[in-house]
């Protein structure tokens, strides 16, 4: 089955190209474009969308504020950001909205492509300049955002790594080495799937609402004992 993308971009010219990267590929299908974030809004509630390319400054509404309604209003739809600008205040505000990737503009055909590939199975997608950013703002103890967990999870008595199995312990690791799924799934000779559901289990008992607040629990509680 293809996976279905819309474009969200307030240029014409961008659109059109990235619809000529992708539409020769026989695993993906461009099923709209969008010019606005009011647009794509409108677009979602019409048009089944597995994966969203969207733009983060367009007119009227922004990707970001559009990220905010699409992440509550369609959940299942996966998000990448995508942009010129490599700005840390844009690529955190995308974490935060549920944002499920990040491209620049100047992206190849080969890693928009795995970038689609990879989200739609569920996992994000962050090249290696946005994950830093990440990490040294959000994960890394010390830093400002610590305190934005959700407040039931700094109240836990019992650490989440008392709280999984061994080997969930071990798939929260390698998730923290930034490891993919399917990389995760041959490492313990077990299925994408297999992993997905531990993944999920992992998060119902951290608390948290994805993985990027499961890491980052992870993480504080780690260096806290």
């Amino acid at each position: 089955m293809s996976i279905r993308i819309l474009i969200a971009d307030d240029h014409s010219v961008v659109r059109k190209g990235i619809r000529m990267l992708l539409e020769d590929e026989t695993d993906v299908q461009i099923v709209g474009e969008a010019s606005d974030g009011d647009e794509a809004i409108d677009l979602l509630g019409s048009i089944d969308t597995d994966v969203l390319l969207l733009d983060i400054t367009m007119p009227r509404m922004s990707g970001l504020d559009a990220l905010k309604v699409i992440s509550h209003q369609y959940p299942s739809v996966r998000t990448l950001m995508f942009s010129m600008h490599s700005n840390p205040d844009y690529i955190l505000k995308a974490v935060q909205h549920g944002a499920a990737g990040y491209l620049l503009k100047d992206t190849g055909l080969e890693e928009i492509l795995r970038a689609v590939r990879t989200v739609v199975k569920g996992d994000l997608y962050y090249p290696p300049n946005a994950s830093s950013v990440i990490i040294r703002t959000l994960i890394l103890p010390g830093t400002n955002q610590q305190n934005d967990l959700p407040k039931s999870n700094s109240k836990a008595t019992l650490s989440i790594w008392n709280r999984i199995t061994s080997r969930e312990a071990q798939i929260l690791t390698c998730l923290i080495d930034g490891m993919s799924s399917p990389a995760i799934a041959e490492r313990f000779g077990i299925s994408p799937n297999t992993v997905a559901n531990q993944r999920a289990s992992i998060i119902r008992k951290a608390g948290v609402k994805n993985t990027v607040d499961l890491i980052r629990l992870a993480l504080e509680e780690k260096n806290r004992n």
